[in-house]
């Protein structure tokens, strides 16, 4: 065996321990030596994630990696399928700009190098996440998560941060806690926590039920889903702009995708029936209520914020649809749009945050009355903010078109018109606060008194994320393909 193919064989492990190298690494040193180090982390990444993307493409399978030779149930699977594959090929490229992003976004001071290492370790455990096949491990994971972002949230050491993560760690401990307790009852009448011994073992009894229901409750508190929302806004909103992009771009997708893998599992099962709907009535709220705050806010970053929490809405529209497919097909068709919208939108919320990050720093205000006429002395910002916005509306080419089309069609095809209609009203809600503020950038209000120049790293690196937002709108059947092996086990599994 070569060198290279010892390298490929422990791509998983090596993946996840050079962001803790470099996180560790990065923690010892000055803020220089640190942005260099996660520079390079960065790039190596998005190298590796895209040489394992290419292999779970050539083997058409599942690749499992057991760390340390002890597999389940007692050891620890390391599982790269084609969901988990896109996930952690999603999160390696906002990640990627995100780092390049931030090296032009702080100053060089030792105050922000807590900043990289941080980030550094969160991106790790976000890889660790979609890589987990066991539900305890999947709750370590969750509090690596945690931990890291609500120190990111409160790195600047303002009062509205500071607050901010305070209410988001006390709403990210109950949700572990909740989840924590639904592992240990589906453990107490299963005596397993893999997902595919479950998958082969679990049956419809009180305990697996309330443990399901637990289980599902305290991943929609971390997931921040209509009502359990009110965390988000003020943590997103009132972090550093890389970190508002990362929350929302990436760390939300942790805890649905969680779901995602749940519900595969005991779904089929009708171990709640009416689940799957509740899910959906759930992200329809989430959709409208998320899109009139946002219409009515009067900070640029506030308004991205309640934005996020009508996007995630569209995320949860895919299980009553996959659950209420007559065939594979639709059933698949329906898992992909959600899927498809969780990458669209990660690409065009991070090209949001960071836009917004860059507006904020020229204009010094974050209040919407103060950028009328942006677009005449921050073209590219006004720019980029509307290209990402076009995804968001769901206008075509766009990511989010093509995953809304995906989802009025498995709506239709399943007979189930409603769940459609909730996707044109909310995007014609999103119209409403995304033309508004463009309205404002093309407006003929003039530039205040002081305009900082900013430079050209964090002016361009966001239009890159909303260009690709628009490109896999033309250019995503690769991505879909990709899916569709793991799509179809996973959405059989939802069928009823």
């Amino acid at each position: 065996m070569t060198m290279f193919d010892v390298i490929q064989s422990q791509l998983p492990a090596i993946t996840i321990a050079v962001l803790l190298f470099a996180a560790s690494g990065a923690f010892l040193v000055r803020f220089e030596s640190a942005r260099a180090i996660a520079l390079v982390a960065a790039i190596l990444q998005l190298l590796m994630v895209s040489w394992m993307t290419w292999i779970v493409v050539g083997q058409e399978a599942v690749w499992v990696y057991t760390v340390g030779g002890w597999g389940a149930p007692l050891g620890i699977d390391l599982t790269i399928d084609g969901t988990s594959a896109v996930m952690m090929l999603l999160t390696a490229v906002v990640g990627c700009v995100v780092t390049i992003y931030s090296a032009g976004y702080f100053p060089p001071k030792d105050s922000y190098r807590l900043f990289w290492s941080l980030w550094l370790f969160l991106w790790a455990a976000m890889f660790a996440l979609f890589a987990s096949n066991d539900l305890f491990n999947l709750y370590v994971c969750l509090e690596l998560l945690t931990i890291s972002a609500v120190g990111l949230v409160a790195i600047s050491g303002e009062r509205a941060a500071l607050f901010a993560g305070m209410r988001y760690i006390l709403s990210a401990l109950a949700g572990s806690l909740i989840y924590l307790f639904g592992v240990a009852l589906v453990y107490a009448s299963t005596g397993v926590l893999d997902f595919d011994l479950l998958a082969a073992q679990v049956s419809v009894d009180p305990t697996t039920q309330a443990g399901l229901a637990l289980m599902v409750i305290g991943l929609l508190l971390k997931t921040a889903l209509f009502p359990m929302h009110f965390w988000l806004p003020p943590a997103h909103a009132n972090a550093v702009a890389p970190v508002s992009a990362v929350l929302s771009a990436l760390v939300v997708k942790g805890s649905f995708y969680i779901i995602f893998k749940i519900m595969h599992v005991f779904v089929g099962h009708e171990m709640i029936p009416g689940l799957a709907e509740v899910l959906g009535i759930l992200g329809v709220c989430a959709i409208i209520w998320g899109s009139a705050m946002a219409l009515m806010q009067k900070r640029l970053k506030m308004l991205v914020a309640y934005s996020t929490v009508a996007q995630i809405g569209y995320l949860f529209l895919l299980f009553p649809l996959v659950a209420a497919a007559d065939d594979v097909q639709t059933a698949v068709l329906a898992a992909s749009a959600g899927l498809f919208h969780a990458v669209a939108h990660g690409l065009a919320k991070g090209a949001m945050f960071l836009t917004a990050g860059t507006i904020v720093k020229t204009l010094g205000s974050d209040h919407l009355e103060d950028m009328a006429g942006l677009s005449r002395f921050a073209p590219i910002p006004a720019f980029t903010f509307a290209i990402a916005g076009v995804s968001m509306v769901g206008l075509p080419p766009s990511g989010g078109f093509a995953s809304k089309w995906l989802y009025v069609t498995s709506a239709i095809e399943t007979g189930a018109w409603w769940w459609a209609a909730a996707v044109v009203v909310g995007g014609l809600l999103a119209a409403l606060y995304i033309f508004k503020v463009i309205a404002l950038f093309m407006g003929s209000g003039q530039p205040p008194a002081q305009v900082t120049v900013s430079n050209r790293t964090i002016t361009v690196a966001p239009l890159v994320l909303a260009l690709m937002s628009l490109v896999i709108g033309v250019f995503g059947q690769p991505i879909l393909d990709l899916l569709y092996p793991a799509v179809e086990s996973l959405a059989s599994g939802m069928m009823r």
